[in-house]
């Protein structure tokens, strides 16, 4: 059986219309762009700011984020023209199996997976820390045990607020995308004003002197905290994910996609810009950078609006995470991959209810047991390893003149695609070798997974036996 075999893009499309019960098309572009928004601004404003300024860039944390950004816009165009042209569940994996063949898609789904579990926990594991602040500020406190993930130490065993939201947030996703969509419009609405109230409020606080010296750590510190804020920047590939349940997927898709990153990219050169003119970069290693700044300035009531509009931030992230796990699932089960129980819609609700929960069990696990820490070190890899593939799938889909003829363009082909691929191969490099190995390990457990299971099972087999049975 040939590795490398394909499908086209006609035959993605038609099959994602076969089914018995097929995903409900109930999104737009406004639900696309809050989507985005919900799945970007979050975890990066609130969490990673503080750290990436005192540990690499300083207050060329600016500059950190124009860099990332800068490779995220090469990427989401290059994502745009595919969501476009293949409006099917699964994001970069879908398209992988419709330019290089199966075992590339099989590879580039099993490093979303990691990516998309990963951040999921790691998110959820974050929510629970802003959680137990605020009610600590209440009085209110958890035992100890169930605060954290296992710490024998530290006297910890289960992270069960975690757990709480992970499981909450699933039976919101089991509902209908579009009951799960107008939750996430809501709380993104709110989570813009708590950002835009920092800006209101802290931009009069700001000493240009905070700002000297400009670049403590070299460009290397700038890079190295390009690398660490990208963690930030992921959420516009579960946009992507959504393009079967999106409305004339040829306009939304690119819509929501650069929509929501330009906005994301604005707020978070603002905020980093006003963060380290307020408070000297190397006071800024804290968890909660943005409400630490607001008490910096005595502004206490204000910096309480911001540490629930943190909580309301990290929920939307781990709502579209949640989202986009579960439909990557749904894609690779249905080319047959993975089991058949994770491509199995509700007639209802029209939603994979079972791979929800099954999601929502995994993601549980390593939210309630592991640690933060080796949680979120092999996010950023993932993610960059997706980019750099689909901006290469773009220029083989020209070359071979495979793209249709309707819906969106990259421009500047080949420029844009291989600036792409170069800006996000120059941030892989910046990550840790303990990450690299890792990432390494971690392909090698899938293709065992894929020459077990998945080559077996794959829809790919079924002409060939039905060819043999005619012949």
């Amino acid at each position: 059986m040939n590795l490398f075999r394909k499908k086209s893009i006609q035959d993605l499309i038609q099959e994602a219309g076969k089914k018995d019960v097929v995903l409900k098309k109930d999104l737009g572009a406004f639900d696309l762009s809050m989507l985005g928004i919900g799945a970007i601004i979050g975890t990066g404003i609130f969490v990673l700011t503080g750290v990436a300024a005192a540990e690499h860039a300083g207050p060329a944390l600016i500059l950190s984020f124009i860099l990332s950004g800068l490779a995220c816009v090469f990427a989401a165009l290059c994502y745009a023209e595919f969501a476009s042209s293949v409006p099917v569940s699964g994001s970069a994996y879908t398209y992988s199996y419709a330019t290089f063949g199966e075992i590339i898609a099989w590879i580039l789904g099993w490093d979303l997976i990691l990516e998309y579990g990963l951040a999921c926990s790691a998110v959820a594991s974050g929510w629970s820390g802003y959680l137990q602040g605020l009610l600590a500020g209440f009085g209110i406190h958890f035992p100890k045990a169930i605060t954290s993930a296992y710490d024998p130490a530290n006297g910890t065993i289960i992270d069960v607020p975690a757990i709480l939201i992970v499981l909450i947030l699933t039976f919101l996703l089991t509902q209908g995308v579009k009951k799960s969509a107008r939750f996430n419009t809501i709380m993104v609405i709110i989570k813009l004003a708590v950002v835009v109230l920092f800006i209101g409020v802290g931009a009069w606080y700001v000493k240009p002197e905070n700002w000297t010296p400009f670049m403590p750590f070299g460009f290397s510190g700038v890079t190295a905290g390009a690398a660490t804020v990208f963690f930030a920047y992921i959420g516009f590939d579960a946009v992507a994910t959504a393009a079967e349940e999106v409305k004339n997927p040829q306009k939304n898709m690119p819509i929501g996609i650069i929509a929501s990153l330009l906005v994301c990219t604005v707020l978070y050169i603002v905020v980093s810009g006003i963060l380290t003119g307020i408070v000297p970069y190397q006071e800024l290693g804290v968890k909660n950078p943005v409400a630490f700044a607001l008490n910096y300035i005595h502004q206490d009531w204000i910096a309480g609006f911001i540490s629930l509009g943190a909580i309301v931030g990290i929920t939307t992230v781990l709502l579209v995470m949640l989202y986009g796990q579960s439909r990557l699932f749904y894609a690779i089960s249905r080319d047959g991959l993975l089991p058949k129980v994770f491509s199995k819609v509700d007639k209802k609700k029209q939603t994979p209810v079972m791979n929800s929960w099954i999601t929502c069990l995994l993601v549980s696990i390593f939210a309630g047991f592991v640690p933060l820490n080796k949680l979120a070190e092999l996010t950023n890899i993932g993610t960059l390893f997706a980019f750099m593939t689909v901006a290469v799938g773009i220029l083989y889909l020209r070359k071979n003149k495979q793209a249709p003829k309707t819906g969106f363009k990259v421009p500047f082909v080949p420029y844009i695609p291989i600036l792409a691929f170069v800006f996000c191969g120059y941030l892989a490099l910046q990550l840790p070798k303990t990450t690299w190995i890792s990432f390494g390990v971690w392909l090698v457990i899938g293709l065992f997974v894929y020459f077990g299971y998945g080559r077996k099972h794959s829809t790919m087999n079924k002409p060939l036996e039905q060819v043999k049975k005619v012949s």
